[in-house]
């Protein structure tokens, strides 16, 4: 069976589509005809005339043509004062397209950070929001109790850009019909079920306390210099990119590009602490045990951690 995808681009930097076509093994067009999806529409790569683009909308808006998948990528501008024109397509706001073609698509894919949660014009005057959610508010665009014509809410895949798997990933599971298990905030526990600390070379590093105050170097970088692995849910380091690396093997801080506050308004680089202490502390931790386990784990810190070669 046939499916169709609509890929429409809002507000966002077209990050997440050059990242979906970095995807191989197999290749994108390979994958789309193994699956046999038609896509519609994709702007970086459709190539029909506006005529021909508003005879299939019109076709789409009207039930006359199935719509199975709807992917929007970038954030729903609504500004200014609610009119959308800061976003506009085919001399309509792109708002009213997304609103459109939500009530005849059977699964809607909110594909990056800025289409799952509004992005980096969430606070700002273009008045930007998430398909489903507004930062870590339910509601966005479409409203809290939105479903798709399958009964299901915004399948959402937040990353800055998402990692391309991801999206071929949630594409396949949709073409074979398979249900897929939901976490907090619309988003696939298969790829956002674990921790970005999950899986990353430092982890022990993390546990006994060896940090670092500069980047490139072995240990851990969440105590000072911001990273957010040990906070936010992502893949990076089960799927890694390139299929080879990510962040944080190459002493980069993460920084939480899967966070429904993304991007945060406190500085990237440097971990807001309390006499040392970081405020946000690691999933499921509490205060008091984290005094208590790190002043012990760090004093307990193997030798062969403590003198790491670094890059110095």
């Amino acid at each position: 069976m046939t499916l169709s995808l609509y890929w429409l681009q809002c507000g966002g930097c077209g990050g997440d589509t050059w990242s979906l076509f970095n995807a191989r093994a197999p290749h994108l067009y390979e994958l789309f005809g193994m699956l046999d999806i038609e896509l519609l529409w994709h702007p970086s790569v459709s190539v029909l005339s506006l005529k021909e683009q508003d005879r299939l909308l019109a076709d789409l808006m009207s039930g006359e043509r199935p719509l199975d998948v709807l992917c929007i990528e970038g954030s729903v501008i609504r500004g200014p004062g609610g009119t959308g024109m800061y976003d506009e397509a085919y001399g309509r706001p792109k708002k009213d397209l997304v609103a459109a073609l939500a009530k005849m698509a059977r699964h809607i894919v909110a594909v990056g950070a800025c289409a799952s949660f509004g992005g980096i014009g969430a606070d700002g005057e273009i008045e930007a929001t998430g398909v489903q959610y507004h930062k870590w508010d339910k509601g966005g665009f479409l409203g809290p109790d939105f479903e798709t014509l399958s009964g299901t809410p915004v399948i959402n895949l937040p990353g800055c850009p998402c990692h391309c798997d991801v999206v071929t990933g949630v594409l396949s599971q949709l073409a074979a019909g398979g249900a897929m298990e939901m976490g907090d905030y619309g988003m696939p526990l298969e790829w956002y079920g674990m921790m970005v600390h999950q899986g990353c070379t430092r982890n022990e590093y993390h546990e006994y306390r060896v940090e670092e105050k500069r980047f490139g170097e072995k240990g851990c970088m969440f105590f000072y210099l911001g990273c957010h692995g040990p906070l936010v849910r992502g893949p990076c380091n089960k799927i890694l990119w390139n299929g080879r690396s990510s962040k944080t093997r190459v002493g980069v801080p993460c920084f939480g590009c899967t966070r429904p506050d993304f991007p945060q308004q406190y500085p990237f680089f440097k971990t807001r602490n309390i006499e040392g202490i970081p405020i946000d502390l690691p999933d499921g931790v509490g205060r008091a045990h984290y005094l208590a386990y790190k002043g012990m784990a760090a004093a307990a810190a193997p030798q062969r951690l403590k003198k790491r070669k670094t890059g110095i």
